[in-house]
């Protein structure tokens, strides 16, 4: 059975996987780990400079002859260096993609498609998905409510997808995100109207990614309830909603009766820092990522993590991931085939 959707047509991709971009645990070897079995690897480099940069586009081009998309996000907050500055040096590392989440991308699509690259861009509803459709981008990509990570819909995966591909019909490809684990959660995508699916936390759990041990280790034994939404978590990224793992420093705040910033238990607690210690601080309630070089309370700092965590429990190889991804997408599209076929 084949899965080749518009979307592999589009991006050039064997399976309608795409590996989302999830921060600074993003890596050249993940990527191009990804890319070479298929799907569609994914580096983020909003909080990478222009040096940084181009180096991992330039690695990952080592590693893989395969597509693969390089993300920026353009909430301003975000931004190390200037989005134009930026976009210019994406593109003449030779990124073959470029995805853009938390803003607009019609100012930029035009250079994007002049340098030979495709477009995507992440929405949170059927209206910014027309937009984004009718400035010229390639793919549209839809984040549910489920999603890790930060989030900008407010709408469930089920929900959105369908009102999606109702206002796109078959203009460009659609991609789900949020919520999705695993090939059961593919092909229901696919059932609902997209073209292929985004997976965050599954790719989190995987030997490329840049992500400490004790995080990792939170992704494989937690569960569907054990996640939140909330802002918690804004040190680096002002009033921006995102889904974590609950912790201590969450339920501190909750049980406090969610003070705002500047009267939060703890608030200027440095719980860890870079560098094996020797580095920056991270004090509570900031948006870090919990890296391998970090040293200290892990499990007190944010833990991005979807709601497809309870899904995620084991760290494989990303490559084995993605293989396993298809052969249980093609498992499940059968089995939902085999019930046309049943008497009565």
């Amino acid at each position: 059975m084949t899965l080749r959707t518009p979307l592999c047509e589009t991006l050039e991709i064997d399976h309608p996987i795409v590996q989302a971009p999830i921060g600074s645990a993003t890596t050249p070897e993940l990527a191009a780990a990804v890319s070479n079995a298929g799907g569609l690897g994914h580096l983020a480099v909003t909080w990478r400079d222009l040096e940084e940069t181009r180096d991992v586009i330039r690695e990952t081009r080592e590693r893989t002859e395969e597509p693969f998309a390089v993300n920026l996000a353009l909430d301003e907050a975000t931004t190390l260096v200037e989005t134009d500055a930026h976009l210019e040096a994406v593109l003449e590392a030779g990124a073959p993609i470029v995805s853009v989440s938390f803003g607009d991308a019609a100012p930029y699509v035009d250079r994007v498609r002049e340098a030979g690259a495709l477009s995507l861009q992440t929405v949170g509803s059927a209206e910014a998905a027309r937009e984004a459709v009718d400035a010229g981008v390639d793919v549209v990509v839809t984040q549910g409510l489920e999603a890790g990570g930060h989030v900008q819909s407010e709408v469930a995966t089920t929900a959105l997808v369908p009102r999606v591909a109702d206002a796109v019909g078959d203009e460009v490809p659609i991609v789900a995100a949020g919520g999705i684990a695993d090939g059961r959660g593919i092909a229901a995508a696919l059932a609902l109207g997209a073209d292929g699916a985004w997976l965050g936390t599954r790719f989190v759990a995987t030997a490329e990614a840049n992500v400490h041990d004790e995080y990792q280790r939170r992704v494989r034994e937690s569960d569907e309830t054990d996640t939140s939404y909330t802002t918690v978590f804004d040190k680096g990224w002002p009033g921006m909603a995102h889904r974590v793992l609950r912790n201590e420093t969450l339920e501190r705040w909750e049980d406090a009766d969610r003070p705002p910033v500047g009267e939060r238990p703890g608030e200027t607690d440095v719980i860890a820092r870079t560098d094996a210690g020797a580095g920056d601080p991270i004090e509570r309630y900031d948006e870090a990522l919990a890296t391998p070089d970090v040293d200290g309370d892990i499990g007190e700092m944010a833990l991005y993590a979807g709601q497809s965590v309870g899904l995620t429990d084991d760290v494989r190889p990303a490559g084995d991931a993605v293989e396993a991804l298809v052969s249980e997408t093609r498992e499940a599209i059968s089995r939902t085939a085999g019930w046309s076929d049943r008497d009565g």
